[in-house]
């Protein structure tokens, strides 16, 4: 994670060399393109990097524009709070310069429209970072209204911002009580962000598929285990959780599913 620094504020997003951390790539006010739906099947997106101060790989591709050269390769693209430190990155691959303007933020600052290759940017999220980013995700059920596809880009956040927010904190001690509220699980995924809000407050992340919630079952996500989950409205939960997923034994309930890695995890599931 960069730290932070006096001349990195005001710069939103930042990028390092995959290959080599020594080989940082410069600073960007803004990202347009980045955080958008996947054109048909592919992975590749078209970026808008306003406000940039290019340095390093960057630089030099910025100086091979229209040659088979102004490709700089792989790179985290981070996203900084307003202090300039990093909340979380996304591996971007094949990172190609293919135009260059002057910017209207600053003297010395370049406009540069790049081409990349990134799957975990979900549409919507950058939002939902601008609320990491200004310490405004500090409220229970602010994703209560968010259709699918924003509470994906929650999830999503949650997960890359989890260290970030965290700050080095240990788990809370074994044998703890987490209140769980079901009023508002109404599918898969507004089970985890309840659950992520359940254990870390606002915001917070504890898996967003069933694999990652056994993972963080294992402790050093913010709970260490054993610990009683009061699963509060759980028939309104049970009502919507009904798809059914495959086992090895046959098939059970979504709902069924969840409370069974809970328990074989240690942990006392209470019905309310």
């Amino acid at each position: 994670m960069r730290a932070a620094g006096q001349d990195d504020q005001g710069r939103n997003y930042a990028l390092t060399s995959d290959e080599d951390d020594a080989d940082f790539w410069g600073f960007a006010q803004a990202a347009d393109g980045l955080f958008t739906p996947l054109p048909g099947d592919e992975g590749t997106r078209r970026v808008h990097l306003t406000g940039c101060f290019p340095q390093g790989g960057l630089l030099k591709s910025v100086d091979l524009v229209g040659t088979r050269r102004a490709m700089a390769g792989n790179a985290w693209f981070e996203i900084l709070d307003a202090d300039g430190a990093t909340m979380g990155s996304y591996f971007v691959g094949g990172v190609t310069v293919v135009d260059v303007q002057p910017s209207a933020h600053g003297a010395g600052l370049l406009d540069l429209t790049v081409t990349l290759w990134c799957e975990n940017a979900l549409p919507r999220a950058d939002g939902i970072w601008d609320l990491v980013r200004t310490d405004r995700m500090n409220r229970t059920g602010m994703w209560h209204e968010l259709d699918p596809e924003g509470k994906r880009a929650w999830l999503s956040v949650a997960l890359w911002s989890h260290q970030y927010r965290r700050q080095g904190k240990p788990d809370l001690a074994a044998g703890r009580m987490f209140t769980l509220n079901g009023r508002h699980i109404v599918d898969e995924d507004s089970f985890y962000c309840a659950m992520g809000e359940a254990i870390n407050g606002p915001g917070g992340y504890f898996g967003w598929n069933l694999d990652a919630l056994d993972d963080c079952l294992s402790g050093r996500w913010g709970a260490a285990p054993p610990f009683t989950l009061r699963w509060e409205s759980s028939d309104e939960a049970r009502s919507r959780l009904t798809e059914r997923v495959p086992t090895r034994d046959g098939e059970a309930s979504l709902f069924d599913l969840i409370t069974e890695i809970l328990e074989r995890r240690g942990i006392c599931v209470v019905l309310r």
